[in-house]
């Protein structure tokens, strides 16, 4: 079975959704995940363009934030914090190309790391994302050559393999995050619950979804 995880680093309902398509995948081994970047908000002006201005935008974004902490299982989705921050609230691309650039250095198990990882430095530390060095701590903290991440993350590969990501997903009728897509075929939307999660896996090995 494989399941192509459709997300943004700056998407709190993915931050919910990964630990527990993490332990789905420890209880069915055989599953592949591969992961596909979806930017919500690509550059920079997108979020003013989307929602008036830059300080409507965090505002309207922090009331999501606070939603996706109540779903998440452990409440680590901190908006008050977030609040308190004095810089642009950031925007898609240098996180997701982050996470390519792990990926050309550890395959799939890299850019899930670095998405979890990155996804931390957000939504639970509240740290500035769109900043180079926080990126590039956060590659250090899960064992990546630096040297190596840099050079990826400034490259033109890694921002066409987002944009990639991004056709493909348009293609596949992927409208928001975050978006399960298992064997091409089920669509699962949203930050389900793992026993719901784990239902569908469970109907779809034994025959009963078609």
């Amino acid at each position: 079975m494989v399941i192509e995880f459709y997300h943004d680093v700056l998407c709190a309902w993915c931050y919910a959704l990964s630990p527990r398509l993490r332990k789905i995948v420890k209880e069915y081994p055989d599953i592949e995940v591969i992961h596909k970047a979806f930017p919500l908000a690509p550059e920079h002006r997108d979020l003013s363009e989307m929602f008036g201005n830059k300080d409507k935008a965090k505002e309207e974004i922090l009331n999501h934030w606070r939603a996706a902490n109540a779903n998440d299982d452990e409440h680590r989705i901190n908006a008050e914090l977030m609040a308190m921050r004095d810089f642009d609230y950031p925007y898609s691309m240098p996180g997701l190309m982050s996470c390519k650039a792990a990926e050309l250095q550890g395959g799939q198990e890299a850019h899930w790391n670095y998405f979890d990882r990155v996804q931390k430095a957000h939504l639970t530390d509240c740290e500035n994302i769109a900043d180079q060095n926080v990126l590039i701590n956060c590659a250090e903290t899960i064992g990546l050559d630096i040297d190596k991440f840099i050079e990826d993350f400034q490259s033109e590969k890694v921002r066409n393999m987002v944009m990639e990501d991004y056709d493909y997903a348009r293609k596949s009728g992927v409208t928001a995050t975050p978006t399960l897509i298992i064997d091409r075929k089920w669509i699962i939307s949203g930050a389900v619950k793992y026993e719901e999660l784990k239902q569908a896996i469970e109907e779809i090995i034994t025959g009963k979804l078609e």
